[in-house]
């Protein structure tokens, strides 16, 4: 299933994603979701068996403009 970390920051979604790679995530930058409301920003699109690993480098990092997870169910995102 998959999984958005929601961003306010451009660069900021862009550095998550170098995170990610370097740690063995594959993620990949996608729009944020309407339902998430926070604008333009991108999301970190990686698949939920890695959620656990997302969590940790996300923590650690103290990203500002980190906004939530979200999951698709049904068509459209939830929040998580």
């Amino acid at each position: 299933m998959t999984i958005v970390a929601v961003f306010k920051s451009r660069a900021q979604a862009l550095d998550c994603i170098s995170e990610f790679r370097s740690s063995g995530i594959p993620a990949q930058p996608v729009s944020n979701p309407s339902e998430a409301r926070v604008g333009c920003g991108i999301s970190v699109r990686f698949e939920d068996g890695f959620l656990s690993r997302a969590r940790l480098i996300i923590q650690r990092k103290n990203y500002s403009a980190f906004a939530g997870y979200m999951r698709r169910a049904g068509g459209r995102y939830v929040s998580i």
